[in-house]
């Protein structure tokens, strides 16, 4: 078979949107940040889910100082119990003048929890707290993507802290120009259209 494996285009800092024939519950009209890609698998999590449970009631330190709405935010099926941290970095700033933060791309990093969120705050624009990931081992990604369950795009350092309130999925297909954001017009089930 030989070629360019299907996920020759997933690295750090790009975004899987599920496409619109998703149907598992745990992805469905999702949008993926990938924080790590490489053989041995990758690793990202959702940005649009939020849940009700505040992030002060798990993590207290962090609670008043996250993005609206100051939830924690369901970041995948793996590890639920698990949390997840990603920064915007304010201009000018890098994750490595930093501390508490590894970089992902660009002004994204990831942020270690048991960092003093005051000395963090004056250096990044907001954080966002993810409660478990999406995993794929190796090979399972390039799997999915052969069979056109997911969109390659770039991501935007303010799709991170996206609101919830606004349709993120359908922002970042629309962006992408014709013919992948007419994907933001696909009602999905088209059994049920």
């Amino acid at each position: 078979m030989g070629g360019v494996p299907a996920d020759a285009e997933v690295e750090p800092g790009t975004l899987l949107v599920a496409a619109p024939t998703m149907f598992d519950p745990n992805f469905k009209r999702t949008v993926v940040f990938v924080i790590d890609h490489r053989d041995e698998g990758t690793l990202g999590v959702v940005l649009n889910r939020p849940s009700d449970v505040p992030v002060d009631d798990v993590l207290p330190n962090w609670g008043r100082h996250v993005a609206e709405p100051q939830s924690v935010f369901v970041g995948g099926p793996v590890e639920k119990k698990t949390a997840l941290c990603l920064a915007a970095l304010r201009t000018g700033e890098t994750a490595a003048t930093v501390p508490g933060v590894i970089a992902v791309r660009g002004p994204v990093a990831l942020v270690d929890l048991d960092t003093d969120p005051e000395e963090l705050l004056p250096k990044v624009r907001g954080v966002r707290v993810f409660a478990g990931y999406a995993g794929w081992d190796s090979g399972q990604l390039a799997g999915e993507i052969d069979r056109d369950d997911w969109v390659i795009v770039p991501a935007l350092p303010s799709d991170v802290l996206a609101s919830p309130h606004k349709d993120l999925w359908g922002q970042v297909l629309r962006r992408q120009g014709i013919p992948t954001a007419l994907l933001a017009t696909h009602p999905g089930d088209l059994q049920r259209n």
